[in-house]
């Protein structure tokens, strides 16, 4: 539309309403429809610069459509979660849409995308806390709102997300329980049969227990002396399913000789000759689930072996710290399955309770070695340097008197 001065604008139009106030429109060059500012301005001037400012932003592929943020998070929550949820695990899936349902949409849900500032987020995250909601489990619910918002961005509808700046609670400090070599063979003489060869296998192979529930026959090679990690076995609202290892990835694990050998005899007395048969079932034969087999099992071979707060995660760290001791980290975070390595040494590498006094020990066996070294050494070159002393001094007292005077 003509402007006061007879010319047209190059690119979109102002008018004024009957309040008084200016309107600045725009054709969208996706679409070709007529779109107006998101809000008016008191003079011309201003709706005239929001334009030209606008036109800008479409030249130079920065321009987000002003409505597009207009959408709730729970409309665009959903759309993301629809569209994550095949590439998640069942569990997390399960998860994710809890934490959607009772702390997401109750409390941020309404909120328009490009309405939400990180103060928001503070004060949501701050009223989760409030709400009795442990800092793990507020940590996920945060992880979760951050996709959501950080998929609105890689989508145009907004130009950058409000989770920014959050200080996410702190998770308590938890040291794995790191067991010596006799504590894991008392614990395992109290467990009975097919159990203790299930327990040699966290504390020896490191396995996750729900990896160690869903171990085959076919995945068990004898004649290499491993066994394959391909499957988990996890449980979500009661109901046992079968998925792969945490981190996506099957693995080999050598075994030592002996293991192989106990399950070779395991195989052979207890497994059915099918390659999908499970290594171990429970009571009924049907596999296992990890709060009963820990009540029957495994807490009562804890209590008859007399450890205290023993848990099968802890016979993986166990093997994980042993591992890294010996042979580095990053074969520890390979043996386990890990992507990353410090994932290895922050939940896992440790040291064993006393282990901290056996260094120190074998540091001053170091030391007095060294000194007795020493010591040898300069009582063996004492006689040497003698002797080219007293051969020195008679050099001197037999040496003829120097003319000082001269021939």
């Amino acid at each position: 539309m003509p402007n006061n001065r007879g010319r047209r604008r190059r690119f979109g139009a102002v008018r004024q309403l009957n309040s008084g106030r200016w309107q600045a429109r725009y054709r969208d060059p996706a679409t070709g429809l007529l779109r107006s500012a998101p809000h008016t301005f008191e003079t011309k001037t201003d709706a005239d610069l929001w334009l030209t400012t606008t036109e800008a932003e479409i030249i130079k592929g920065t321009f987000l459509d002003p409505s597009a943020g207009k959408i709730t998070v729970a409309e665009w929550g959903k759309r993301w979660f629809d569209s994550a949820s095949p590439h998640l695990k069942r569990r997390t899936v399960t998860l994710y849409a809890g934490l959607i349902r009772l702390w997401i949409d109750p409390r941020m849900g309404g909120y328009e995308l490009s309405a939400v500032r990180p103060i928001h987020v503070k004060e949501w995250l701050a009223g989760l806390q409030k709400a009795g909601l442990s800092a793990s489990r507020a940590r996920t619910a945060y992880r979760v709102l951050s996709q959501i918002f950080a998929s609105a961005v890689d989508n145009d509808l907004i130009a950058v997300t409000p989770c920014r700046g959050i200080k996410l609670p702190r998770l308590p400090e938890t040291e794995p329980h790191i067991l010596s070599a006799r504590e894991v063979e008392r614990l395992i003489s109290h467990c009975n049969p097919p159990h203790d060869l299930l327990v040699k296998l966290l504390a020896y192979a490191g396995l996750r227990i729900g990896e160690a529930f869903a171990l085959r026959r076919k995945d068990v090679d004898l004649v290499n002396g491993l066994i394959w990690v391909d499957e988990a076995l996890a449980e979500v609202a009661g109901q046992l399913f079968f998925d792969t290892p945490k981190s996506h990835q099957k693995r080999p694990l050598s075994l030592p000789e002996y293991l192989v050998r106990e399950l070779r005899d395991h195989l052979t007395a207890r497994v059915a000759d099918d390659p999908e048969a499970l290594l171990f079932l429970g009571r009924t034969g049907r596999p296992l689930r990890y709060n009963s087999w820990r009540r029957t099992h495994f807490d009562k071979a804890v209590d008859r072996a007399g450890l205290k707060d023993v848990t099968p995660q802890d016979l993986r760290a166990t093997h994980a710290s042993q591992v890294a001791d010996r042979h580095g980290v990053m074969a520890a975070a390979k043996r386990l399955g890990h992507a990353n390595a410090s994932v290895t040494t922050r939940h896992y590498a440790r040291s064993r309770d006393g282990q901290d006094a056996e260094i120190a020990k074998g540091l001053n066996a170091d030391h007095e070695k060294a000194k007795r070294t020493r010591a040898r050494k300069a009582k063996k070159l004492k006689p040497i340097k003698d002797d080219v002393a007293r051969t020195l001094h008679e050099e001197k007292e037999g040496a003829p008197e120097s003319d000082d005077q001269g021939s």
